[in-house]
């Protein structure tokens, strides 16, 4: 890549960011010219949402105190955290399932030095998406794509929690 391609692509990256927190990508978006053969290849990434961020978020919309929601989250985290320590499944209606799967130990290789080295089994945490979620995202999908809507309504109010 010519280093003006180089140059215009970094001019444009603060108005592009501008415009991805516009469509609601969140201030978090970065937005990067990578340099490939003779292309640039732009890449969105995600906006990170924290948990403060969140807990901000929570107590606008229901007028509670954030100290007072703030508990309440750690509370309901803290729980699933618990729970899935005794190797329950944890199960939210149209959002999610959340369970512990065991890796078996096993035998992997190190790639730069080619030895053997004996990974132990472990715990890891599943996630498998929901119906409503699944829906979401697909709707989102298709209007990033210009599809529009897929017909169907589906909302939290009309999803049974």
């Amino acid at each position: 890549m010519l280093k003006r391609d180089l140059a215009v692509a970094k001019s444009a990256a603060p108005l592009k960011a501008s415009m991805a927190a516009k469509k609601g990508y969140g201030t978090g978006t970065n937005i990067q010219a990578n340099k490939t053969k003779n292309t640039t290849v732009e890449t969105f990434a995600m906006a990170t949402i924290t948990k403060k961020e969140l807990i901000d978020r929570i107590a606008d919309k229901t007028n509670n105190k954030r100290v007072v929601v703030k508990r309440i989250v750690q509370a309901f985290l803290d729980d699933i955290v618990d729970e899935l320590g005794h190797d329950n499944r944890l199960e939210f209606r149209d959002f999610g399932v959340f369970e512990c799967k065991r890796r078996a130990k096993r035998v992997a290789q190190n790639p730069k030095t080619l030895e053997r080295v004996n990974v132990p089994a472990k715990r890891t945490v599943k996630f498998k998406v929901g119906r409503l979620m699944k829906h979401r995202l697909a709707q989102q999908d298709m209007r990033d794509a210009g599809g529009g809507s897929t017909g169907q309504q589906v909302s939290a109010e009309s999803a049974d929690y």
